[in-house]
């Protein structure tokens, strides 16, 4: 039976609603900027993930490099993403003068080679995505929201896949104090297939009107989101990860972390395992030199199955280091043991113990930007399993090729191992591998609108023993072609 969404609509409204209440957080007007009639922005660094404004607080990530600056002589301000926080640290950002609001369009079009519920055999489709797009910025003097919002429909000539909707949303609203910072996070999507390699190397899998005018928030870690590394589970679905996070100074610095997130996991047609994980973390940083950060992170998650009585809470204690160059490179690496407990004991245990850890690196020089981030640690299970091992990898490389055209490349990869026969050795043991790579290029037409253009190719191959019925191996390729275009920016003074 089909399930329409709309709670997604109660947070954009709210992130609306929030823009326009001044009164709580009224806009110092010695700050203010004249009338003008458009924002006076700049092109960012184009990292894959970028942070809002440095914190009033000067605790551990804060570098005072007034030398760091973009390839346009631009300043940047430095980092502030705590190393032991939710959030994926970035190179840096730059301060926009002015808050705004930008509503847009876009049109895309994925030619598969077979179609999403039945990959292993070969059936050229067409997919089209029509959706408006809405990006946000609202600033006070010691507070900030930021929204990038997509939604439309999606009309595809495959007839298993059908049509559908097509949502994705991001929303950031920040407070800060000399001596904290509180954040809300709220990360939501409804897309007809995993959101694993989805609009690999094209703007459709970005929320918002996309390029310098749309607010580029620091991604959550892969450990804060429900997990959708395998391609092959059936149908729609839609995640929604909400979290807030307090970064606490305590001295110029150290500072200590914590947060709270709850994240879903539903599908609109039957054959998968939907899923909730609620997530606690607690961590202190210590910032031991200019560049150089080291800090502690305990985390712990409850994941629990819809329809299913098994339960998994989840223990992770890691030792985690940061090192920050504004503007240039960016590295976050974690490693520690994870202890998992089950409701129904697995192959006679209740309780196994393994370690967690990843990392994260992000690289910037001339007209090249670099990212890459992986995970191992115990998911969800993606839909197709009770909890699984999960390695995953990814990467990115943005390359500006010319005046006019800029090229990216982008991959990922992740095995999925049931929990349920780890400690067998049979050749059904539950493994699903998936992979993405694709290339593509992009080209501005004029001011208000980009043309894209890309191929990825999707593999899978996966043992017996898969929940899914359609887990078998199979590669396809997709070709993808989409245009973007926005107003003119609202200034909102």
């Amino acid at each position: 039976m089909k399930r329409s969404p709309t709670f997604f609509a109660a947070f954009v409204l709210s992130g609306l609603a929030l823009t326009w209440s001044g009164s709580a957080f009224a806009q110092d007007p010695s700050q203010q900027e004249p009338d003008q009639t458009e924002p006076s922005i700049v092109q960012p660094q184009q990292t894959p993930d970028q942070a809002p404004p440095r914190p009033a607080g000067r605790g551990p990530g804060w570098v005072d490099e007034s030398d760091a600056v973009t390839d346009t002589g631009v300043p940047i301000i430095p980092d502030s993403t705590p190393l032991t926080g939710v959030q994926v640290a970035t190179l840096g950002s730059q301060q926009q003068r002015h808050s705004y609001v930008v509503p847009g369009f876009q049109y895309g079009n994925f030619l598969r080679s077979s179609t999403l519920e039945a990959p292993q055999v070969g059936d050229w489709n067409s997919t089209s995505f029509l959706a408006g797009n809405l990006s946000l910025l609202q600033q006070w003097t010691h507070a900030q929201l930021a929204l990038n919002y997509t939604g439309g429909g999606t009309f595809s000539t495959d007839p298993l896949q059908g049509n559908s909707y097509y949502q994705q949303m991001e929303l950031q609203q920040t407070i800060e104090t000399r001596h904290a910072k509180f954040s809300l996070i709220d990360q939501f999507d409804y897309l007809p297939q995993s959101d694993f390699g989805f609009g690999a190397s094209s703007p459709l899998a970005i929320a918002g009107i996309g390029g310098p005018l749309g607010p580029s928030l620091p991604a959550l870690q892969n450990n804060y989101q429900p997990n959708q590394s395998i391609f092959t589970t059936v149908g729609s679905r839609y995640s929604n990860s909400a979290t807030a996070q307090l970064a606490y100074f305590l001295t110029p610095r150290s500072q200590i972390t914590v947060s709270g997130s709850y994240g879903i996991l539903r599908f609109l047609d039957a054959g998968n395992i939907e899923s909730n994980d609620t997530i606690l973390s607690l961590g202190y940083d210590y910032q031991v030199s200019r560049r150089d950060t080291l800090g502690v992170l305990y985390r712990y998650t409850d994941f629990r199955y819809l329809g299913n009585p098994q339960a998994i809470e989840d223990h992770v204690a890691q030792l985690a280091y940061g090192h920050k160059i504004t503007g240039r490179m960016s590295i976050q690496a974690f490693v520690g043991p994870e202890i998992t407990q089950f409701r129904i004991p697995l192959n006679g245990e209740s309780q196994r113990i393994s370690v967690a850890g990843g990392g994260n690196f992000t690289y910037a020089i001339s007209r090249t930007n670099l990212g890459l981030i992986y995970n191992h640690s115990i998911s969800g299970g993606s839909g197709a399993f009770t909890g699984a091992t999960t390695d995953t990898i990814t990467g990115t490389l943005n390359r500006r090729l010319n005046r006019i055209y800029e090229g990216n490349i982008s991959f990922g990869y992740a095995r999925n191992r049931s929990l349920q026969n780890q400690n067998v050795v049979s050749l059904s043991q539950p493994i699903v591998n998936s992979w993405f790579a694709g290339a593509g290029v992009d080209r501005p037409l004029g001011r208000e609108a980009t043309a894209s253009l890309a191929y990825t190719a999707f593999i899978e191959s996966s043992t017996q023993g898969c929940q899914v019925g359609s887990c078998t191996s199979y590669l396809q390729h997709q070709i993808s072609f989409s245009l973007q275009w926005h107003m003119h920016p609202v200034v909102m003074e």
